[in-house]
Formats: structure tokens, sequence, C-alpha cells
């Protein structure tokens, strides 16, 4: 069986960035998926369950109600080894093109505030499990490591 291209990037050099995982054509479109890799891999402990349960409500609910942006977002959510977030996008785009939507995201999730959007047992299975004060300090750890090395390419 082939090795799927995200299990070919090298996970021991990988830091925090926004990359490029994978282009796909569906018919004419272009889909992007984008890498949001917010912790190092087999460096740093995992982000908890909670955490990025929240991180998925609030950059869900941002990216999809973002006034540029939100016609082209198809998918935010976990990765399954809890160290980012995954984000599909229509377009042919590169990870310069949604930088600033990311540091914006960031952003809305450190200033959030109030009750977390679909955080209630009819709008979601596991309403209960969130952890908003953990999302805010593992996306600021995130976006303080954007400002600073800005990782838009993969690490050889």
């Amino acid at each position: 069986m082939e090795k799927i291209a995200s299990f070919q990037v090298n996970h021991l050099t990988l830091v925090p960035g926004v990359y490029v995982s994978r282009r796909d054509k569906v018919g004419s479109e272009t889909l992007t998926t984008f890498d949001l890799r917010m912790t190092r891999p087999n460096k740093e402990p995992v982000m908890n369950t909670a955490e990025v349960h929240t991180l998925e409500h609030l950059g869900a609910t941002f990216l999809r109600n973002h006034p540029v942006w939100k016609d082209r977002v198809i998918y935010f959510g976990p990765m399954g080894c809890r160290t980012g977030c995954y984000l599909v996008m229509f377009g042919n785009l590169d990870s310069e093109d949604i930088y600033d939507l990311v540091m914006d995201l960031c952003d809305f999730i450190i200033g959030f505030k109030g009750e977390i959007p679909g955080a209630a047992p009819e709008q979601c299975g596991n309403y209960q499990e969130q952890n908003l004060d953990m999302a805010k300090y593992y996306i600021r750890k995130y976006r303080d490591s954007l400002k600073k090395d800005r990782n838009l390419v993969y690490p050889e």
C-alpha cells in the first residue's frame, strides 16, 4: 500500500507552522489542505482532547463566519495525533495566502469570552468536554511561534 503524504513528512523535524499538506483536484476545483501544526510532534506533550475540541468549535465558527474566506472553507478540525488542526479550503492556495487569516483566527480564540459556540447537548455529541483556558494557552503559543519564525514550508 502506498504511504500517504502526511506520513512522508519527517515529524522529527516538524515545528509549529502553516504548511500546505496536499492539493487535490475535484472536477475543475483545487482543494488545498493546510497543516496548522501547533506543537512539535514527539517533542512536546500533545494537546488534550478538551482543548482541541474547543479549538475546533471556535476555529470552525470563526472561519465559517469570516467575511472574506467563509465561502472557501470546507473543513477545520483536529489531527488525530492532537498536535494541530487541518484546514481544507477551495482554491490552489499557498501558506502565505492564509497567514493573516490564521493570525486572525488565533487572535479571535485568544480574545474569546462567553459560551463556546455549539457547546450544548443538542448541538454537539460531547459538549461538556471543553477547555477554553488551555485552548487559549496553546493558540497563544502557536501565534507567538508564527510571529517569530513564520514557518510556511515543511522542513527537510
